[in-house]
């Protein structure tokens, strides 16, 4: 008797968050194709996915019958060993599905299921006799019906698979796909001109050629602008030729036939090339040179260093220099910033410097590019450049990873899951490629100087700014007594007033800062109290001039500006706040012969803006800049002399535990715009409370003695880093019900954490987006095993709430180490 061959079976992960990983059946005649790390095709329920292998086994399932695969997508891996434990540990530490981290990690152009819509590129042009049966077949369908989904197609096809008919359209750029997925898995190819042997042996023989064309212009056109451009390579693409002389494939089918031409198809990059010199990068400053050796020794012994410099000191180029280490050694740098559009001047320095070497990953660029960027870091580009979602890259070697501005906020994902700190997952990421990590600012989060001092990481200062500028003085001016004495004109104390008309008397550049976007933040009545209200969220609309609309900065709704009150029909409504758009007019009226700019969400929306209003500021066509944290981070100006910062108080009395830590950090930031050149800056800050604590630390540049007071204070009242946090979140259309689920949630966690149960409450915006909010808080102690055991409890208790009848709706999100 012939023994049977065991089957082979896959473990692989969906998109999607489900909590196991399937295991799927390999049919015999795809046994050799499948391997770790490759796509496959498979079904779920009645639609199909493209679902990450990660083992190959003989273990059948027992719990369900496992279906087979329909087809494998790719020949080589599209992720590494390293990549898919560092999911499994996010999945872990972060309390979600693994499959919610491959849903994040991958670009979604290597992700796709079947209901992924396809449509026909209307500027495709084709010939019938170069198309296969199917790939014909499709594109007509596509012409008459617009739009089809997979399934839809595989139904025109009658055909089980239709991947590889998509991927050959997809690769002529025939079709595209609604939710751009598949889009990034396909090589884009042009075609080139190349001269024929004949000619190309000796260029002198281009006058027979062009004898051979005169009866054509068209003809004669093209060789002389091959000419022209084949100077450097003599492969030239057709598209460049064609940007001379116009569209004539028929001229150019011509020449080839005349045997002047040859034409092959060959594949290229849509990865933005430099379209600069790169420089040679300026000698280091002594303390630069003695920052470098001693993140050097401390690397002997820790993997963690910070870089702590004040604005200005040149933290940049220290990183420049070990990166360059770093790639002569042959291995990889990543290297993080906070926002990729508001870090436009630190992308433009390093790809100065460094050049194609560089490759910048983040949201804005297009989903071909994407993928190009993902494979290329898989074959070992050099340095990757970008927002905290290119720590998800498949880096072959990575040497060191630097994180830019390591206490801003934004390195925190808040939604969808995974909610992860970027800095403490590319930590770990470091420590599982065996790389380096520097962390950079001049204002360190309480957790990262803490560890220095408890030696977990070494700590590098630097004392002196570049040129040894001197740091900005900063002037508080006291809002109590300036209101009191009448020497405030539209929010702007007298003193204030002053300091911006000298400097703009010396051509001087000024940043005014104002964390409120829009003209006000609220209109109401003060007859009967009305305000004008969102109707998805428990906030104020803000009013927008510019628009001539009420927004809702939480959920996007609008609606027209209110000429009386809602309530009692009031006609006299009264303004409240002051937003960065109302200060540029204000600022417009008190300074004439200034030109305003403003810098903030609605101005600088897109990448393309936000450099526009950077260029100008730059070429000093803008006098003075009114913006929101956005001028905080990574402007690096000669000229600015002032920068004026209307109201601190709005940012110290923030209900957190972090308000303070923040507020240091925003305002030091801000005020670092100001001198960083030869002539020392000056700061305003204008505030109700000049003795306040923070605003004493921020004049006197004294972070030690802030620190101190802080990390006090959270050891008294048990917050990080001396406890972990969990924030549970629940929500829910009904307040009445997601109140019920918050009590049950709280009840059973407090029979087995007790006093680690904080809550429920309500956050100080109970309603977003039609949903109302409770939170509920676990502290967990730093020890591993009570951290482990603390988050099984609360995944458990999550179950049980979902297999309540009435309460399966509510969503209940898991926020570790909230921000």
């Amino acid at each position: 008797m012939i023994a049977e061959e065991k089957k082979y079976y896959v473990s692989v992960i969906l998109p999607l968050a489900v909590p196991k990983q399937y295991s799927y059946e390999v049919p015999a005649e795809l046994v050799d194709q499948v391997k770790f790390g490759i796509r496959v095709e498979v079904p779920l329920q009645s639609k199909l996915y493209s679902a990450l292998v990660v083992s190959i086994h003989h273990d059948t399932p027992v719990a369900y019958k496992a279906r087979k695969i329909v087809s494998a997508i790719d020949k080589l891996a599209i992720i590494t060993e390293t990549q898919y434990t560092f999911w499994k540990w996010m999945a872990a530490y972060y309390c979600c599905s693994i499959g919610e981290v491959m849903n994040v990690a991958l670009p979604s152009g290597l992700k796709l299921n079947s209901e992924t819509k396809l449509i026909l590129n209307p500027a495709f042009e084709y010939d019938a006799n170069e198309l296969s049966d199917d790939e014909y077949l499709l594109t007509e369908a596509l012409g008459i019906q617009n739009e089809l989904t997979i399934n839809e197609a595989k139904d025109i096809l009658n055909k089980k698979s239709i991947y590889p008919t998509i991927r050959s359209l997809l690769e002529l750029e025939a079709i595209t796909v609604v939710e751009e997925l598949i889009e990034r898995f396909k090589v884009k190819k042009e075609k080139f001109l190349s001269l024929t042997s004949y000619y190309l042996e000796d260029k002198s023989k281009l006058i027979e050629a062009l004898e051979l064309a005169k009866k054509s212009e068209k003809q004669t056109n093209i060789i002389l602008a091959y000419s022209k451009l084949s100077r450097e390579n003599p492969l030239v693409s057709k598209k460049d030729i064609y940007e001379i002389v116009g569209t004539e494939s028929g001229a150019v089918k011509a020449l080839i036939k005349k045997g002047i031409f040859d034409e092959q198809e060959l594949e290229v990059s849509r990865l933005k090339k430099s379209d600069e010199d790169t420089i040679d990068i300026h000698p280091l400053s002594e303390e630069q040179v003695g920052a470098v050796a001693q993140i050097k020794e401390h690397y002997k012994t820790k993997n963690q260093v910070l870089l702590y410099g004040v604005t200005g000191s040149g933290k940049t180029r220290v990183y420049m220099e070990l990166m360059q280490e770093v790639i002569d050694a042959g291995k990889q740098v990543l290297f993080l910033l906070p926002e990729i559009a508001l870090t436009t001047q630190i992308v433009h320095r390093v790809t100065k410097i460094f050049g194609d070497e560089v490759g910048v990953f983040h949201s804005k660029i297009n989903n071909l590019q994407r993928v190009e960027l993902w494979k290329s870091c898989l074959n070992g580009k050099s340095i990757l450049l970008g927002a905290r979602s290119s720590m998800f890259l498949p880096f072959k070697d990575l040497g060191l990873i630097i994180i830019d501005e390591e206490h801003d906020p934004s390195y925190k994902q808040t939604d969808p899951a995974p909610r992860y700190n970027g800095r403490d997952a590319a930590i770990f990421l470091a420590n599982l490629s065996g790389a380096k990590v520097l962390m950079g600012t001049a204002t360190p989060s309480i957790e990262t100087f803490a560890n220095t001092l408890t030696d977990k990481y070494g700590v590098v200062e630097m004392t002196q700014r570049y040129g040894n500028t001197l740091l900005p003085a900063i002037e508080i001016v006291n809002l109590k007594e300036k209101y009191k004495t009448g020497r405030v004109k539209n929010h702007f104390s007298d003193t204030m007033i002053e300091t911006i008309e000298y400097s703009l008397s010396l051509g001087e550049q000024i940043l005014i800062f104002q964390n409120r976007r829009g003209y006000v933040p609220t209109v109401s009545c003060q007859i009967c109290g009305w305000a004008s209200h969102c109707m998805n969220c428990d906030v104020s609309l803000t009013k927008h001039m510019h628009f001539q609309e009420m927004r809702c900065h939480y959920c996007g709704y609008k609606t027209k500006v209110p000429k009386a009150c809602g309530g009692c029909g009031n006609d006299q409504l009264i303004e409240k706040g002051i937003g960065t758009e109302k200060i540029e007019d204000i600022l417009k009226e008190l300074f004439p012969q200034a030109n305003v700019s403003r810098l903030d969400y609605d101005t600088a929306k897109t990448q393309s803006q936000y450099e526009q209003i950077l260029g100008d500021f730059d070429k000093q066509k803008i006098h003075i800049l009114v913006g929101t944290q956005m001028i905080t981070k990574g402007l690096d100006f000669d000229n600015i002399a002032v920068v004026g910062i209307l109201n601190a108080d709005l940012l110290l009395q923030f209900p957190d535990f972090r308000a303070h830590e923040r507020a240091y950090q925003l305002i030091t930031q801000v005020s670092g715009r100001a001198g960083r050149r030869a002539k020392q800056g000056k700061v305003v800050i204008q505030t109700f409370q000049p003795e306040h604590p923070v605003i004493l630390d921020i004049v006197d540049n004294n972070y030690s003695r802030f620190f101190n007071r802080e990390i006090k204070e959270r050891k008294q009242f048990i917050y990080p880093p001396y406890f972990r946090l969990i924030q549970l979140i629940l929500k829910h259309k009904n307040a009445k019900t997601v109140g019920e689920a918050a009590q049950i949630v709280a009840l059973e966690l407090r029979k087995t954490l007790g006093k680690r149960v904080i809550g429920p409450s309500e956050p100080g915006i109970n309603r977003i987006r039609g949903q109302y909010i409770q939170l509920i808080t676990v502290k967990m102690e730093r020890k591993q095993e009570s951290l482990v055991k603390i988050k099984q409890e609360v995944m458990r208790v999550r179950s049980v709430l979902r297999n309540m009848p009435g309460l399966k709706s509510v969503r209940f999100n898991m926020d570790v180490d909230p921000n």
